[in-house]
């Protein structure tokens, strides 16, 4: 049995209709963009419950074994090479079991977003576009797809459709943009329906992109 992560969680209202499950990126915590609710128009959108969970602890290879939050093992700087595939997979698991606590709360999987940054956005991508049940959409924000060679056997014709918001930052040089770039041209391949955005930052998120990300949370929310 698969525990289920401590989480922040913030409600836009009583009685949430819909989820959006947000996850944080390496070393840092659920608290990262909890903040930011407040600066999401969701304008048109019925209360939303924002689940933000605290990735497990553990030692990080690339950061010289140090330990930090992580939602998996990273053994050198290109993030694609000799990949932490059990941790991915655990993890994974870790956010099915997140999705399941909200359809036990009564919301439909297919009002249930997942959200991730970094290393939250490699476990959103990784995880929404396996899951078996349609869900309401994938938000990507400046990170890539792991285990990138085995999607194309492994995803789920449930989220065949899902629209995928991906968001990326020119002066990235944590996660290259080659990297979002990549996975996006594999998305597109697979007949995905991908909204890329790129933006004048580095490794970090902007107003125009909080912007832009609550259009697309309207989109695949709204009543």
């Amino acid at each position: 049995m698969t525990h289920l992560l401590p989480s922040i969680q913030v409600e836009t209202g009583p009685n949430p209709t819909a989820a959006i499950i947000w996850l944080h990126g390496l070393g840092a915590d659920g608290g990262d963009f909890a903040s930011l609710v407040p600066q999401l128009d969701l304008t048109g959108v019925q209360a939303v419950r924002f689940i933000f969970p605290h990735a497990p602890v553990m030692p990080v290879t690339w950061n010289g074994g140090c330990v930090m939050p992580a939602w998996y093992d990273i053994h050198g700087s290109d993030l694609v090479s000799h990949q932490d595939e059990a941790g991915i997979r655990a993890s994974e698991r870790r956010v099915v079991a997140l999705i399941a606590q909200e359809m036990g709360r009564g919301i439909a999987a297919s009002r249930i977003v997942l959200a991730g940054f970094s290393q939250g956005c490699a476990m959103a991508l990784h995880t929404g576009l396996r899951y078996p049940q349609s869900l309401a959409g994938i938000v990507a924000l400046s990170g890539y797809l792991p285990l990138l060679d085995t999607l194309a056997a492994e995803r789920s014709q449930a989220n065949a459709h899902t629209p995928v918001f991906m968001a990326h930052g020119i002066r990235d040089t944590v996660v290259v943009p080659a990297r979002g770039q990549a996975c996006r041209d594999l998305l597109h391949s697979l007949g995905y329906s991908v909204q890329w955005h790129t933006y004048p930052m580095p490794h970090c998120v902007l107003p125009r992109e909080v912007a832009d990300i609550s259009d697309f949370l309207r989109q695949v929310l709204g009543s």
